[in-house]
């Protein structure tokens, strides 16, 4: 394997905005269709939470057997996370995102018409496998349409959407549900997956020199890289698996592990443990959610704010190591709440913590892959996948061993102490082929 060449990296500097004031902002479009795919991947992923009370009477499931069909969602999609980072670098994020937003619309559509335990645990696998491409793919199409001076905004701006759609997913599906039965809002998300698929293929272009629409001065600004330090990535041929790369892998674990429960498990625990009826027990499980997208925009613009100032290591790591320590405080304090409203305010405010740590990690793997970006991130979330399998797996059996929610909570907030340590020693500034000191 032939060396990778090491460059000397130098502290960014102040960039100045472009002189142009008439750049037309198609990349901005670009976030903003894929802040909708982000919105609607956790709204199609998190609608089974909102079902689980009518599906778990219909079909006959404990719940048990409902921690396997929430984990085996997380497994499907952690073990599907490369192929489909590499899939992505490979084709292009035009063809293969259309491509796995028709997949996963096909199993929510299938979900809908699922009879017994066995089948519905096979199509949750398939609809994780399917769902696996969505971040590396969008975090490919970043990387090719957004300055790195941008990035981190439009990461945070991603990840809002995911926020806000398990906010709608958790609240506003189960109204639906009530009215057009679990079966057939599965039904009704497929049909928008297939037109929102049709619409990305008709208008995104893999690079913005391919779309017609973008103007000389945009384009120019996107391709503006003066005052930004050029580091020499890893050839196609060399390994990504760096002390770096590791390091930002077990942290996204430590993330993953700790939110999961929002899309999983703390609908259905409100509704059993606190008797609220499953419109209450929606409201407050949303809370999290839209302190989580919070968290994400406020991070985001932090990370492109200290970039601009120069400092790039600490763009990415101050708000990396803010976030954990929120998490694991709110995560701490959460069991000792006497009442459901008290416990979910201070799980919310672990959520802005671990949410604020997702843009950080996210332009780490670009800043550390470059045009390998959809193989690293794949990776880095393929084991933050494995967190949220883990957890998935983790609550209901502590649950049901101790009779408490509190040794999950001390658990997690532990994993958060251990991913700060990892921020600590993490340089996504360091050029590709140096090792940690």
């Amino acid at each position: 394997m032939p060396p990778a060449t090491v460059m000397t990296v130098s502290a960014p500097v102040r960039t100045p905005a472009h002189a142009s004031t008439r750049q037309t902002p198609v990349r901005r479009l670009v976030v903003a269709l894929l802040f909708v795919f982000s919105f609607l991947t956790i709204v199609d992923r998190v609608a089974i939470s909102a079902a689980k009370p009518y599906m778990a009477v219909e079909l006959g499931i404990d719940d048990v057997a409902f921690g396997l069909i929430f984990g085996i969602f997380a497994l499907g999609y952690a073990l599907f996370q490369i192929p489909s980072g590499w899939a992505a670098d490979r084709v292009g994020p035009r063809a293969f995102l259309a491509f796995i937003v028709v997949a996963w619309s096909v199993f929510t559509g299938v979900t809908g018409a699922a009879s017994t335990i066995p089948l519905l645990i096979g199509i949750r696998f398939l609809f994780g496998a399917a769902e696996a491409g969505i971040y590396p793919t969008a975090s490919r199409a970043i990387y090719n349409w957004l300055p790195r001076r941008e990035r981190g905004t439009a990461q945070g701006v991603l990840f809002v959407g995911s926020r806000l759609g398990a906010a709608f997913g958790l609240s506003v599906v189960s109204f639906i549900i009530a009215i057009v039965g679990w079966r057939g809002t599965f039904w009704l998300l497929s049909v928008a997956g297939f037109a929102l698929a049709a619409l990305w293929f008709a208008w995104f272009r893999n690079r913005p020199e391919e779309n017609p629409r973008v103007s000389a001065a945009e384009l120019a600004h996107i391709q503006n890289h003066d005052g930004e330090p050029r580091v020499a990535h890893r050839g196609a041929g060399a390994s990504l698996w760096t002390a770096d790369a590791l390091l930002l892998a077990l942290q996204y674990f430590a993330s993953n592990f700790t939110f999961f429960i929002a899309f999983s498990w703390l609908l259905p625990y409100l509704h059993a443990h606190y008797g609220l009826s499953a419109a209450e027990a929606g409201a407050y499980a949303s809370l999290p959610l839209y302190f989580g997208a919070i968290g994400n925009w406020v991070s985001g613009v932090l990370v492109d704010r200290i970039y601009r100032q120069g400092h790039w290591r600490r763009s990415r790591r101050l708000p990396a190591i803010a976030g954990f320590l929120l998490g694991a405080a709110g995560l701490l304090a959460a069991p000792s709440m006497p009442t459901v409203l008290g416990a979910v305010i201070c799980f919310s405010i672990a959520t802005f913590g671990v949410d604020m740590t997702l843009s950080p990690s996210w332009t780490a793997c670009q800043d550390i892959a470059g045009p390998r970006t959809g193989v690293l991130s794949g990776s880095m979330n393929m084991f933050g996948n494995l967190g949220s399998f883990v957890s998935s797996i983790t609550f209901p059996v502590l649950l049901q061993t101790t009779g408490s929610a509190a040794t999950y909570f001390y658990v997690a907030a532990m994993l958060n102490v251990a991913a700060i340590c990892c921020w600590w020693w993490l340089r996504p500034n360091r050029p590709s082929g140096a090792t940690a000191s």
